[in-house]
């Protein structure tokens, strides 16, 4: 069961601001769970005919409490609320989770059968080139878009050093 692509460094978690998955699951729910709901709904039909699941929690939406840290070492505190939406399905004996950001109730859906079938060793390598790859590769994409975009707003004083370039 190959939990990389080629074209895919294990560099990749980074670059989509994903540092924090340790393992291959971590990344492929982070990765579904920040997905466009649209895009990748087009994906997984390209996978079909899918096999049947059952849903074990259909999709329900609730909310959770965002807490933050000022400057990420700070205490914690209560930031606000936000909409989940989390499902379970089971597709044979595996069981796939989905908790994603939002009100859709099809994200959760499709990311919790994405789940089971990334766990199954018959679809788990056409699930991960055909849906996981193509969304890392685009949050890729669109992280370093973003980075050039930031780069450009750049001042440079040429009698003070940058902060973040002092060693």
């Amino acid at each position: 069961m190959s939990t990389h692509s080629p074209g895919l460094t294990d560099s990749s978690e980074n670059q989509t601001g994903m540092e924090n998955a340790s393992s291959p699951r971590q990344l492929w729910m982070a990765t579904l769970a920040t997905a466009s709901p649209d895009r990748l709904g087009a994906l997984v039909t390209c996978l079909e005919p899918l096999p049947p699941y059952q849903l074990l929690r259909p999709p329900e939406v609730g909310l959770v409490m965002v807490r933050g840290r000022m400057g990420g070492t700070g205490n914690a505190f209560n930031l606000g609320e936000m909409p989940l939406t989390r499902c379970v399905v089971q597709l044979e004996n595996i069981l796939g989770f989905g908790y994603v950001g939002g009100r859709s109730l099809r994200h959760g859906e499709l990311a919790a059968l994405c789940d089971a079938l990334l766990q199954n060793p018959l679809w788990h390598d056409r699930v991960y080139a055909q849906v996981i790859v193509p969304l890392l590769t685009e949050a890729i994409d669109r992280k370093q878009q973003q980075r050039s975009k930031t780069e450009g707003t750049t001042v440079n004083f040429l009698t003070l050093a940058r902060e973040n370039d002092r060693v």
